[in-house]
């Protein structure tokens, strides 16, 4: 029986990669909030969708990946691919469009490591010691110092802040998931199948429920270019394969750095203020974040 690829990289690049993905993933807020000035939710996203696939094709006809076989291992990367393209980056963009800006949408997806952290033991993981929440307690206390630096953590629509949640809940159960039932795929492969997944999911229905108008502005074509080579390719192969090799945990935990990181990059791009109380949180979190990798090695 055909067995699914394992991937391996030197251990130099391999320990550069969490970073490389918290820097990719955080700009993914910036440049998302920026194209929903041009476009609607799940038209953007069925874009963004279809433009990676059109990329992933040729690669994976030149790469030749190892397919799965087994059936449970590809409904498992269709699972993955609707809790990730559909539910979480869905219904965050949702969020995002109703009003909640980037910097509290992202403090909202960086509990996902409490999650992670408070589900692990019921899949057979490693138990949470006290050093690990500690960790967990002030990696957030980072993030909240540097999102209320900005005012961000202002009063949002309740619709708006219950979809967030439930990109938390789609980020967190497709971690879980991973881990769980612990295949092995080559990143062009899942990747391939799961923006499938995600343009098949949302394409409809971007169809059924927006007018599907889009305003081709430099803004927007630059917004596009980041989040289909930067954000679904780049990042979420790195994601996948970090879940693949790690502990969901320790992974997770590396998302407490999102929101600041989140916060430098709109300054840098897009001139929003950088409050010192934000330096003061990006170095909580990144404390925090060294504090449950101790734990977790």
């Amino acid at each position: 029986m055909q067995q699914p690829a394992t991937v391996h990289a030197p251990s130099a690049l391999w320990r550069a990669a969490p970073f490389v993905f918290v820097l990719l993933w955080s700009g993914g807020f910036v440049f998302g909030k920026l194209g929903l000035a041009y476009s609607e939710p799940m038209t953007m996203l069925a874009l963004r969708y279809g433009l990676a696939v059109a990329v992933l094709v040729p690669l994976a006809m030149i790469r030749r990946p190892l397919w799965p076989v087994a059936a449970g291992h590809w409904a498992a990367l269709v699972l993955t691919g609707i809790l990730i393209q559909g539910v979480y980056f869905g219904l965050a963009y949702l969020a995002m469009k109703r009003g909640m800006n980037a910097g509290t949408t992202a403090i909202i997806m960086s509990l996902q490591p409490a999650l992670v952290a408070a589900l692990t033991p019921l899949l057979g993981g490693r138990r949470s010691g006290p050093l690990l929440w500690l960790g967990l307690a002030v990696g957030m206390a980072g993030v909240v110092l540097a999102i209320w630096s900005e005012g961000s953590l202002g009063p949002s629509p309740w619709g708006a802040s219950l979809l967030a949640l439930g990109a938390l809940a789609g980020i967190g159960t497709a971690t879980l998931f991973e881990k769980w039932h612990g295949f092995r795929t080559d990143p062009v492969a899942s990747g391939l199948v799961q923006y499938v997944v995600g343009f098949v999911l949302l394409a409809p229905l971007a169809a059924l429920t927006e007018r599907m108008a889009i305003d081709w502005q430099p803004e927007l074509v630059m917004a596009l270019a980041y989040l289909v080579l930067a954000n679904s390719l780049v990042s979420i192969g790195l994601y996948l394969a970090m879940v693949q090799r790690g502990d969901a945990t320790q992974i997770s935990s590396y998302m407490y750095l999102v929101p600041p990181l989140a916060m430098i990059l709109a300054w840098a791009l897009l001139g929003e203020r950088l409050h010192p109380l934000a330096l003061a949180g990006l170095a909580l979190s990144a404390f925090g974040v060294y504090v449950v990798s101790y734990q977790t090695r």
